[in-house]
């Protein structure tokens, strides 16, 4: 498939969203805000946003976190593109301390149900099955998803902890 044919279908893409510097809940917003006013991007709903603790470096705050469910026409590419430039725009910086404190990251964890690998992103995230604070958001949203290579978010939901998260806020759904 080309990627001129793949942008001018719609699809389904999932994006984890989580931050844990400088207001994270508005960060969280600010992120959902940027998304909704894309022209190619059109976000239907947002999971519950979660408290986690830190994944790998554990001297940082708590992060929030939320998986929120878009259509878009970009390929996942050009969908990289827009999550790194709204990263930026709200302070990320880059080439920092893997898995370190940041005030957004925007990750695509499922994109219809593509599997790919290139050397700037792999479809499915590649680690999303092992994160509570992606699973439990992502089965929110739709439970019965399957995670290419990986199961069913219900089956794969089962097998985490789920002992790290509190609910903050409820979930959304966005109205066009």
């Amino acid at each position: 498939m080309t990627t001129a044919h793949q942008e001018s279908l719609e699809h389904r893409a999932f994006i984890a969203v989580g931050s844990n510097l400088h207001d994270p809940l508005q960060q969280l917003d600010n992120a959902i805000k940027a998304l909704r006013e894309h022209q190619s991007i059109t976000p239907v709903a947002m999971s519950k946003i979660y408290l986690s603790k830190p994944h790998g470096v554990v001297n940082q705050a708590d992060f929030f976190n939320a998986v929120v469910e878009v259509k878009t026409t970009l390929s996942p590419d050009a969908l990289l593109d827009v999550l790194h430039n709204i990263e930026a725009q709200q302070g990320r910086v880059r080439k920092t301390v893997r898995w370190g404190p940041r005030t957004l990251d925007l990750d695509i964890i499922l994109y219809d149900d593509i599997v790919m690998t290139t050397p700037t992103l792999t479809i499915p995230h590649p680690r999303a099955h092992e994160r509570e604070f992606v699973m439990q958001p992502l089965s929110d949203l739709d439970n019965t998803l399957e995670v290419p290579n990986y199961g069913k978010v219900a089956e794969l939901i089962k097998a985490l902890p789920l002992k790290n998260l509190t609910e903050i806020r409820h979930g959304i759904t966005y109205h066009h």
